[in-house]
């Protein structure tokens, strides 16, 4: 059957899914839903895996395969790929009703670490279906997609109109060369801000309605923060949780962008001194323990849109584990996200879930939380402003918590909270 390839640009693309062959505990962490292939953190074998254009079908080779692992730059892999939007029928299909049938492939919108696209689809009833798909490469694209497919999955199982419906993640047949995440396609408005009294109250919905399978903080699989992998193991206490993610990225950020030793020491002051004192005895409005929340984890206006057939908001891109519901919002103070910054869009929220207690630390906590999605966006992109923007607030939290020699004190002038300072994400990509 011919498979028509086209492309299609978009600011943003619209919706994620993916693919799971269930592990022991699935079936009670997802009320009985079953999936064909399983989401756990092994790799999953695969034999060749097949790019069509028109009727042309070429073989990725596993040098090439190796090639494309080795890069994060997606536009540099494709360029490698001819432009082609890489596509193995037989393993997609896999996935589908039997009797479905592949009519288009489209590369529909950009992404920084995956490729993106669209399928139109011949059902077996004689319907039509169109479904998004991710493409990535190499272990950490397994990593990063099998981790949003889990994220997804839980997300839509608790609220299914806040997320597009998962489909499938799984394996193209080359061996350690390309994974893809199937769901179904939503059309949505990625550009106007949402309503902040209906999108925080869904957001807060989702956060007070989930519940964590062990009861701790962490999540089933590794899941991925752009490309930069969480750390998950479960964990009893929210602040050794944070602790421990915390330092995790601060490697990960020294690996990118090299030694700065006076960052490496704040990082340590913040690890061993602020955050118990701010997360060691959270307590939620009503005096309980705070609850283990499960939170998107890298949610700013980017990863979210406007369903234009119910006009909802709705999530995407989700790399989710359960955490302090205040967690979420630490990526509003980031420079990358632009709209969320606007205040409003945190008092709905609070109106929807209350601040922890103590609730004149929030801001203080939300500073800290801030920390991750700063440093996670500096490993990933080096040589970005925001690891400066990462130091200097440690700075702060060190003059208020726990001073320290040797370090640099805190500049408001260089606080985007205070200067209003954003960063178009992705720029250096060329993607904007």
């Amino acid at each position: 059957m011919l498979i028509t390839y086209r492309c299609h640009q978009r600011q943003h693309y619209p919706t994620d899914s993916f693919s799971i062959e269930q592990a022991p505990w699935t079936a009670q962490v997802l009320n009985n839903h079953s999936f064909p292939h399983a989401l756990t953190d092994e790799p999953t074998s695969q034999p060749t895996a097949a790019i069509y254009t028109g009727n042309q079908r070429m073989q990725i080779t596993m040098e090439s395969a190796k090639d494309s692992s080795k890069s994060s730059n997606m536009k540099e892999i494709l360029a490698r790929l001819g432009g082609i939007f890489p596509m193995d029928e037989e393993a997609v299909l896999k996935l589908l009703p039997m009797g479905t049938k592949l009519i288009v492939v489209e590369k529909f919108g950009v992404s920084a670490f995956t490729a993106t696209g669209r399928i139109k689809a011949l059902e077996p009833t004689g319907g039509q279906k169109e479904y998004f798909i991710k493409v990535a490469y190499g272990e950490q694209g397994r990593v990063m997609l099998n981790g949003e497919a889990m994220s997804s999955l839980m997300i839509y199982d608790l609220m299914p109109d806040f997320i597009p419906k998962p489909v499938g993640f799984g394996a193209y047949q080359q061996e350690q060369a390309a994974y893809f995440y199937l769901s179904e396609f939503v059309d949505m408005d990625v550009t106007t801000p949402p309503d902040p009294v209906e999108w925080t109250k869904r957001l807060a919905n989702m956060h007070k309605q989930s519940q964590s399978p062990t009861g701790q903080f962490g999540f089933p699989v590794k899941t991925c923060d752009g490309k930069t992998a969480h750390t998950t193991d479960w964990e009893e206490s929210w602040a050794v949780f944070y602790r421990t993610l915390f330092l995790g990225v601060c490697k990960r950020d020294i690996k990118a962008n090299g030694s700065w030793p006076e960052l490496e020491l704040a990082a340590e002051q913040i690890a061993n001194a602020v955050i118990p004192q701010l997360l060691d005895n959270l307590k939620m409005s009503d005096g309980q323990k705070i609850k283990p929340c499960i939170i998107h984890g890298d949610l700013w206006e980017g990863n979210m849109g406007i369903s234009k057939e119910t006009n909802k908001s709705l999530l995407f891109d989700a790399g989710s584990y359960f955490a302090h519901n205040e967690m979420e919002l630490g990526h509003w103070r980031c420079e990358f996200s632009t709209v969320f910054r606007d205040k409003s869009y945190t008092e709905h929220y609070q109106q929807n879930y209350p601040p922890a207690e103590p609730v004149e630390e929030f801001d203080d906590r939300n500073r800290l939380y801030s920390l991750k999605g700063a440093i996670v966006y500096s490993a990933g992109h080096p040589q970005s402003s925001m690891r400066k923007t990462a130091y200097n607030n440690m700075l702060y939290l060190i003059e208020k918590y726990a001073p320290l020699n040797g370090v640099d004190k805190y500049d408001p002038n260089i606080d985007p909270s205070i200067t209003g300072t954003c960063i178009v994400p992705h720029l250096a990509e060329g993607f904007i």
